[in-house]
């Protein structure tokens, strides 16, 4: 399985916290601590990247780097 980079984030608007992985469109989760916000994107990243295989269709290759990753690594 690829590694795709997740961002884990406080939603004010939701009252918790968000998880989500920029290479799989649409693929995210909510979580009242980010542990729980984190452990149930992973659900969702296995059941989206079974659902394209099903689908056939294309598995995106991880390209999403944070602009902090970018700086440090330039």
């Amino acid at each position: 399985m690829n590694c795709y980079h997740i961002n884990v984030f406080y939603s004010p608007e939701d009252e918790g916290f968000i998880a989500d992985i920029p290479d799989l469109r649409g693929c995210s989760a909510f979580g009242d601590t980010p542990e729980k916000a984190f452990a149930e994107v992973l659900i969702a990243q296995k059941l989206w990247l079974e659902v394209a295989m099903e689908d056939n269709e294309e598995i995106p290759v991880p390209k999403y780097r944070p602009m902090i990753y970018q700086a440090v690594m330039a």
